[in-house]
């Protein structure tokens, strides 16, 4: 009895609802930061006179900055408490937002962008931190609640960022992201639990950690798989939303921003419909369930041409899109933290570095390639993405995965 309670009073505590939430909605404000510029990218272009192609480099060194980030500092997880590292790099982020809402030439703007990035880790700590602390049978559900928080501050930075932009300038936008950040970084201490118990941590210098990270990546192919799917998966959400807000306000069809944010709202579906499909996961496997996810959203994207010549059009596919697109990043990283606690953080830094990795391509190709080739090119070179992103899905079902423990990674 003493044995079993010494075990129990070690583990960390389970996470209540309310608790969960709390974390969903810290995820949110956290990761809206990277995406309001998504819909004003037009407006903060002509601000600092800088033309279409050369614009893409804020989005893009911000998610270069934040592959760079989660490599260095993300690792830390396994080390250090989850709790304080995310309350001090919350606190970082907020310096730089009021950096980006302060900046007055293109070339500050883009530096505080960038370092904003290089401190984003705490939307993927917190997973980690909430998957050890929650059932197995329910990591699908949890998983696909904290990714809702993400979709949520996407949500609401692409549409606020549109109406607000519209009405008071886009530096106004930025102004209230940093209200936002500096309330989270008061109430983050009292949103995360304390770690607990003592837990088993990797042991030897900081190079050795970073070394480790490579090791677990050669030892697990699976999650290195689940990265490359889920890296196409960001490149093309970046490229599709930079190039629909160049479209959009374009001459040719003559919208405004609010518009790109009110078609942005349009992922306000994903809420509902990923939790179900977290669940969904949960039962049959979350391999055959992000197949069939990447074959709805290579539908979707298909669609983008051909109905992509006005606002009611374009919603058609924007709608098929965002009811599955988030479901491939959650099943992705079922493939992983299903495993043992201790390497978690690590398997994750690996996973959110290729993805941001894609991001950033995601964020050069979408301008340029709108800027080279119009709205036709760049709905082919989604289109194409999409079925690279199907045939990798397909082919790890294939293999089948076995490996790995629980049904959660399975197929």
């Amino acid at each position: 009895m003493n044995a079993s309670a010494a075990i129990d009073s070690s583990a960390p505590d389970q996470l209540s609802r309310a608790q969960e939430y709390v974390l969903a909605v810290t995820v949110a404000v956290v990761t809206a930061n990277a995406y309001y510029i998504h819909p004003i990218i037009g407006e903060v272009a002509a601000s600092f006179d800088v033309g279409e192609a050369r614009i893409g480099i804020v989005p893009a060194l911000n998610q270069l900055a934040l592959a760079l980030g989660i490599f260095l500092l993300l690792p830390l997880g396994d080390r250090y408490p989850n709790r304080s590292l995310c309350i001090l790099f919350v606190a970082l982020q907020s310096v730089f937002m009021l950096g980006m809402a302060l900046a007055e030439d293109f070339a500050l703007f883009t530096a505080a962008s960038t370092l904003l990035g290089f401190v984003t880790i705490a939307p993927y700590l917190i997973p980690a931190f909430a998957s050890k602390r929650v059932a197995p049978e329910r990591l699908g559900q949890v998983t696909a609640l904290l990714t809702v928080g993400v979709i949520f501050g996407i949500l609401v930075a692409r549409v606020g960022a549109g109406v607000v932009a519209e009405r008071l300038g886009w530096r106004a936008v930025y102004w209230c992201a940093f209200a936002l950040m500096a309330a989270v970084t008061l109430a983050l201490p009292l949103a995360m639990k304390s770690e607990g118990g003592a837990a088993k941590r990797p042991a030897g210098s900081y190079g050795a950690l970073l070394a480790s990270v490579f090791a677990l990546g050669r030892r697990h192919p699976g999650m290195l798989v689940s990265a490359a799917i889920q890296g196409l998966n960001f490149a093309m959400f970046t490229a599709t939303w930079l190039a629909l807000a160049l479209h959009l306000t374009s001459p040719e069809l003559g919208y405004g921003v609010d518009t790109v944010g009110y078609l942005a709202g349009l992922a306000a579906v994903s809420i509902v419909t990923t939790p179900r499909l977290g669940r969904l996961a949960d039962r049959i496997g979350a391999l055959r369930a992000r197949v069939m996810a990447a074959g709805v959203q290579a539908v979707g994207l298909a669609l983008l041409y051909p109905l992509g010549w006005s606002a009611w059009g374009i919603a058609v596919p924007l709608v098929v899109v965002n009811m599955v697109g988030p479901t491939i990043d959650v099943t992705g990283r079922m493939t992983f933290l299903a495993l043992e606690p201790a390497i978690r953080t690590r398997l994750t830094t690996v996973y959110i570095v290729v993805m941001f990795l894609g991001g950033a391509l995601g964020s050069l190709l979408g301008p340029a390639v709108y800027d080279w080739a119009g709205w036709a090119g760049t709905s082919a070179m989604l289109v194409a993405c999409s079925l690279c992103v199907v045939a990798l899905s397909t082919l790890s079902l294939r293999a089948g995965d076995r490996g790995r423990p629980g049904r959660n990674a399975g197929a």
